[in-house]
Order: structure tokens, then sequence, then C-alpha cells
């Protein structure tokens, strides 16, 4: 069979007429007619109704089309891959990543654009990557838990996070002793829901939880980092965001320091077939570099 005949009937379909899409094969209107009329034959199938003013598929000519057309745009993906692996990688990728990440993920990158000088790198600080994946960014890098998601998830590792309080805090209201303590202490909120949320810690007794509250939340750990620094109230936060000198002048206190809390660190990237290159390196590189920047030692992926 051929294909080229196939692929006529397809923009047949798409264009509406034989008249449309000649103009878009820059061919003349009868070798499109006398294209799909061969297919037809060989095919024994009338395959579109034809009138002075329209075509309009038949039941069998729909059921070729869709599986025709699935077909031949694989094809293309197939033949876009094979060009693209026979060049040198260039091109942009977007990332988005959370506001905590981007000092790491700097060095990350880095060393990347060095491997791969034509690939351009274009980073964007959010803590909503996972929404803009497939519409603005083709990366996303999220910390914490994550919705059910249509895309390719990929988990670069796991990283720690403990407790921490101003003295401040604590001369105003006391330290906790236990977790269920932490139920009537005010807590600074990473992405709380109407200032809410659930706390999950492992400690001596095991996995302990608690429902925590307080009147501060928000969606970037600089802002919890710095309202737990002024007093405000309890923060969970990631440990390689406690280097010396995160909070200039108001050095935190460990709080319940036997206890930490894993949140997974993951890259998503759209679920479509035809990956680029650029985006599928960037990925691989990520899963394997940054990780090392973020992560203690003995929690790499699993």
């Amino acid at each position: 069979m051929d294909l080229n005949r196939v692929a006529t009937f397809i923009r047949v379909v798409e264009a509406g007429s034989f008249t449309a899409a000649a103009t878009r094969l820059q061919l003349p209107t009868s070798s499109v007619s006398r294209s799909v009329a061969k297919l037809e034959q060989e095919l024994g199938l009338v395959l579109l109704e034809r009138t002075t003013r329209r075509i309009s598929l038949t039941d069998a000519g729909r059921a070729y089309y869709e599986r025709a057309r699935e077909a031949v745009a694989g094809l293309d993906e197939a033949t876009a891959l094979a060009g693209e692996a026979a060049r040198e990688p260039s091109g942009v990728v977007h990332v988005a990543a959370p506001p905590e990440l981007v000092g790491k993920l700097a060095v990350t990158l880095g060393e990347f654009v060095r491997l791969y000088p034509k690939i351009h790198v274009d980073v964007m600080t959010t803590a909503r990557g996972a929404e803009l994946v497939g519409a603005e960014v083709d990366i996303a890098i999220v910390h914490g838990q994550l919705a059910d998601s249509e895309h390719m998830v990929r988990k670069l590792g796991t990283s720690e996070h403990r407790l921490f309080a101003a003295a401040s805090y604590l001369e105003r209201r006391g330290r906790p002793r236990t977790v269920a303590d932490l139920a009537r202490h005010d807590a600074v909120l990473y992405r709380g829901t109407a200032g809410q949320a659930t706390w999950e810690l492992v400690g001596p007794r095991g996995p302990e939880t608690v429902k925590v509250q307080g009147p501060l939340s928000g969606d970037n750990i600089e802002f919890v980092l710095d309202a737990v620094a002024g007093g405000h109230g309890i923060g969970l936060l990631p440990e390689f965001c406690m280097w010396p000198g995160a909070t200039p002048g108001v050095p935190l206190e460990p709080v319940l320091p036997k206890y930490t809390s894993a949140r997974a660190l993951r890259s998503l990237v759209h679920s479509s077939r035809h990956l680029p290159k650029r985006v599928a390196l960037l990925r691989d590189f990520l899963s394997t570099h940054l990780v090392s920047c973020c992560v203690k030692p003995g929690m790499r992926p699993s």
C-alpha cells in the first residue's frame, strides 16, 4: 500500500475538501482526487461521499481515518526522532521549579549546559509548576505531595524536613514536648488549606501525624522561613534550606529534633509520545545530579 495515498486521504479529511487539501499539499486538485480514488480501489471501500459542494466520511471511512491518522502521526514522530538523534541537541527547555530549589538548581543546570552548549535552559520559579507542564513549561520540579497527574512522573529523591521555631516564639508559647503538643501551637504552613495542614513525622515512636493550624501560610518556602524567624509559629522546613545565615540575626532553634518528615522531589514532563531529545536529556540529568545537591546520603531515589 502506498503510504502517500493514506497521508493524502488524511489531509483531505482534515482540510474538508479536495481543493483545500491540494492547496496545502501544493498539488493539482485532480492529483489529490485520483490518489484518494486509488486508495479506495486498493481497500475495496468507499471512504468519502462526494457531492459538488462537500465531502463526508462514510462509516468505513471514519473508522479507517481514525486508525490511519494515529499510524501516520506515529510515523511522523519516528521520523522527527530519527532526525533529532542524528543532530547535536539544541533549542530551549523551559523548567518550573519551587523557589527554595533555584540555588541548588543553578549549580546543576550550569553543569548541564556545559555538556550541551547548544541547549538553553529557561527557569521559572513557582510552586505550581505541575499546572504549567505542556502549556508553559517542558519540565516541572515539584516538592511534596502531588495530586494524581496525567504527566510522566519521575522521582528525583527524598528531602528531609525538620521542625524549627524562633527563640522569641518558644519563650512566649513554650516548647512542645510531644508531636501531639504541636496541635496547641501556631504553625506557619507551607501550602496549607484554610490555615490547616496535617504533618506526618517519624521519630522514636515511629510514624505520627498531627493536625496543625496557624495564622500564616504560603506557597513559598522563603516566606515560611521568614515568618518562622519573625516568631509567628513553628515551621516544618527542608533541611537543605537551613544553611548558615539563612535567617540573618535570628537563628532558629530545632523543635522535637528527633522527628523528621520525608518529602518526595519529583520531575514531571508532558505525556506526549514524542519527547524532544533536549527535554529527555535534561530530565535524565536532573535525575542523577539534582538529588545530590538536595538530598542527604542514604536518601537516594528508590
